[in-house]
Order: C-alpha cells, then structure tokens, then sequence
C-alpha cells in the first residue's frame, strides 16, 4: 500500500467493503512513521494504542453492517496547533511543552473523525506557526522528502512532508499567511486555502489570528483535498466567521474539471522579486491554461506595495495576546529571538493603527473584485524561491540574493479572505518542487478548485519524492 498513489475514497471505500481492514491500514500509517519520521521529523508525537482503538471502532462498525463514514479507516495527522483529544498542543514551542492533554477535538479534527479517519499523531510547525519553515527549538527541524537538506515549508511544514512521504494520506493545516500553500508548493502537493470561514474554527476559544487564518485539510491530490473538505466545510454556531454549508456538491468538481474564460497572471504582483527558475516554471503552465481554453492576460501589478508591514501588525497584536500570559515562563529565554521581537513590537500598536491596517485590506480586496470584473482567476507563483536550504535559519534565496521574506505572494490573501490554491508545476533543475498559486473570488472556492484540478490534470505531474519511495 502506498497512500501517494491511492485515492482517499479508494482505501475508504476498501475499508467499507471489508476488503482490507482499518487495522490494516493504521498499522501501515504508524510502520511508515517509524521507519521515515527519524530522518523527515514530520511527526511530533505518536500515540499507536489510540489510533489502534480508533482503527478497531471502524472495522466493528463495517462488522455489524454500519457506515463509519465516508473516509472510514483513513490515517490522520494533526498540526500540533490543533486540538486532538488526548494530545497536548505544544504550538512547537517550550513555552507549552508541558500544556494539558486535550480532552476534545477541534470541529476540525471532529468532523474528520466523524467521518472515519484515524487521528495517528501530531505533526510539527514552526513556534506558534508564525513562520514559513518548519524548524522550533523544541522538535528541531521537519526535512523535505524531496532534499533532506531543504525545509518543508511552513507553519503547516509537518503536514506536508507527512503526505509527501507517505507517512499518512491527510493531515490538518491552517494558513494565516500561506501556511498550507507555502509547504503544499515546497513538497509537491496540491493544496487548498479555503475562503475565511468555509472550514470553522468555533470552540469555547476566540480565533487565534483573528480573520488571517483559516484551517483545511492537507492531502498530496486536489482530488483527495476535495474528498476532505467536503465533509469539514459547513456551518459552527461558535465561528462569528462561519459560512453555510454550499449547497453546491463539491466533489462533483472533479466531473466536470475546467478553467475560467479568462485568467489574468500576475508573476509579481506589482511588489515581489520572484526566482528566474520559480518563475520559468511557472511561466510553462500557461501555455497549459490555454491548452485548457483560458486567454491568459497579464496584470501586473495588483497591489501597489508588499502589504507585509501590515501583516506583521495583525500577526503580532494576536500573538501579544495568545503569548503574553507566558512571559513569566521559564522557557521564555528558549523563544525564538526574531518571534519575540515580533511580539515585543505589538506593545506600541494602537487601537487606531489596527483599524487603519483593517481598512488597507478592505481596499486591497477592492483591487481584487476591480481584477476578477476582467478575469474569473488571478495566477501567481506560490512561493519567490525554491525550497530554502535550513541551514539558512528560515531566509530564502531569490535570484542568488539571501532574504527572509520569500513568501511575499501568499499573505496578500488571507488578508483579503480570498480562496487560494496552489499546484505543483514542476521541478527545478536541482530536483526542488515548484508551485502556481491560484486565487479565486470571494468565496468562489468552488471556481479555485475546479480549476486546480483541471490544471492538476492537465500538467500530469506525477512523481514521488525520492524519501518514502
């Protein structure tokens, strides 16, 4: 069994029909975790006594002619910023290495299990998610299975290398600032940022990240991601946010597979230097968006400035407070330097400067329903550089230059709640994957979607990463 090559409802439908038992399949999830995690540090706590008993309800329920659902037996990884009862959420950091077990789900969590899926584990992120690699200086660092040498990704990096290589077939992420489109692209999936809302959050506690993050499932396919979020989306009388469930049939996408008219592609934005080989790449599957009927038009840019500044001061006024109750801890001298100076700059924000910075996403949202009047689907690179090399500490390299900031092209869109995809494109000369970001109307998830997979088709992309092969 290789879950990179078998669809979600495929081994669902296996573990229904009594063909192979969920047993089965959780004890080929909780082997590949033992022998890959060593070297790929995806995983930061495993628990296989619970995910055994998890496995047998499952086959009890397909023994006595029961439906345990429609992604029955399907192994699952959970960022550990997420709720799984019976794991602590360490956030990655020191400062919560000692936090309680969860006794609940997150409805997240919740309503995967509700459907059939196997929680296996917790896998890793970068301290408090605010970063786009995967590294803490509790866990270490997650690897990517395509170049042990690269970082994964982040802050949904332990999720990514999990499903890129074969460890399990779904995993949960949440993406303030490009969190599940930034390790989707570094390891070679297909991901999805759904519409703010879309997926609720809800629960007895307030949204971390106010209206940036938004939670989704993470799998290798867009097909498998659609499997997912069909049974996540919907609405959470505790999410403020939450969206009614659409009465669209999301899978049925994948029926009828196809690109808007017109596609406008942005390879900037107006703001970012982007890798001549990331966008080479890139610029390749254009000529595929045609192939598909798309006139592909050029705009460029979309936004005047890099609207990074204001991301930074939503960031951090939100990690100020989930982070401000632990100055006293001992571990508070382990918390990443630059993360801290992050938290420190949110003590001088006022209530005026968050407003006006609330007010700049209004009008960047603006600019988009003035693009998506012209065009149905706005195309960018996913990220400004290949998969960065940790030894650089989280900075990337763009066109030879070192910078930190090689994720300029996803942050935009959490800002303005827009539904975001990325794909896989292709590899690099150095064998690096590289991903097209695909961005949708306001809660056109359905038109993102539909043509991610039709370009997913299409580019055929097809190859495994070389760790888990």
């Amino acid at each position: 069994m290789d879950f990179r090559r078998t669809p979600l409802t495929e081994i669902a439908h296996q573990v229904r029909g009594g063909e192979v038992s969920a047993r089965e399949v959780t004890e080929h999830a909780l082997g590949r975790i033992a022998e890959l995690n060593p070297t790929v540090g995806a995983f930061v706590a495993v628990d296989g006594t619970r995910a055994l008993e998890q496995a047998a309800a499952v086959d009890q329920i397909v023994a006595t002619g029961g439906d345990p659902g429609p992604l029955a037996g399907i192994p699952l990884g959970v960022k550990d910023s997420e709720d799984a009862a019976g794991y602590r959420s360490t956030y990655g950091s020191a400062l919560l290495a000692e936090a309680p077990v969860a006794v609940s789900d997150s409805v997240h969590v919740a309503r995967l299990r509700a459907a059939g899926c196997v929680v296996v584990g917790k896998t890793n992120l970068p301290e408090f998610a605010w970063s786009g690699v995967t590294d803490n200086d509790l866990f270490g660092p997650t690897r990517n299975p395509w170049n042990l040498e690269h970082t994964s990704g982040g802050s949904s990096g332990g999720a990514a290398a999990a499903l890129a290589s074969g460890m399990v077939p779904l995993a949960t992420g949440s993406d303030g600032g490009g969190s599940i489109r930034i390790p989707s692209a570094c390891c070679g999936l297909s991901g999805m940022k759904p519409s703010l809302g879309r997926v609720p959050g809800g629960g007895p506690e307030a949204p971390g990240w106010l209206d940036l993050s938004t939670k989704g499932p993470m799998a290798r396919t867009m097909a498998d991601v659609i499997a997912a979020l069909d049974v996540v989306v919907g609405p959470e009388p505790t999410d403020l946010r939450s969206l009614p469930r659409p009465e669209a049939n999301w899978p049925a996408v994948l029926e009828d597979p196809h690109v808007p008219a017109r596609v406008a592609w942005s390879p900037t934005l107006g703001f970012a230097e982007v890798d001549a080989e990331v966008l080479a790449v890139c610029e390749r599957s254009l000529s595929v968006l045609e192939s598909l009927g798309a006139e592909v038009v050029e705009v460029d840019p979309v936004f005047d400035t890099d609207p990074v500044g204001d991301w930074l001061t939503m960031v951090a006024a939100c990690l100020l407070r989930t982070m401000g109750p632990l100055r006293d801890n001992p571990a508070w001298g382990r918390l990443d330097p630059m993360l801290a100076a992050v938290v420190d700059s949110a003590r001088s924000t006022t209530a005026l400067q968050m407003v006006e910075v609330l007010d700049r996403c209004h009008e960047m949202n603006v600019r988009l329903v003035e693009l998506f009047h012209d065009a149905r689907l706005l195309v960018t690179p996913t990220t400004a550089a290949l998969p960065p090399p940790i030894a650089l500490g989280g900075s990337g390299i763009v066109n030879g230059k070192t910078t930190p900031n090689w994720v300029q092209l996803t942050y935009p869109f959490n800002m303005t709640r827009s539904p975001a995809a990325t794909v896989c494109v292709g590899l690099s000369s150095s064998g690096l994957p590289v991903g097209l970001q695909l961005i949708g109307p306001q809660h056109a998830d359905l038109v993102v979607l539909r043509s991610a997979a039709a370009l997913e088709a299409a580019i055929g992309f097809d190859e495994l990463a070389p760790v888990g092969s």
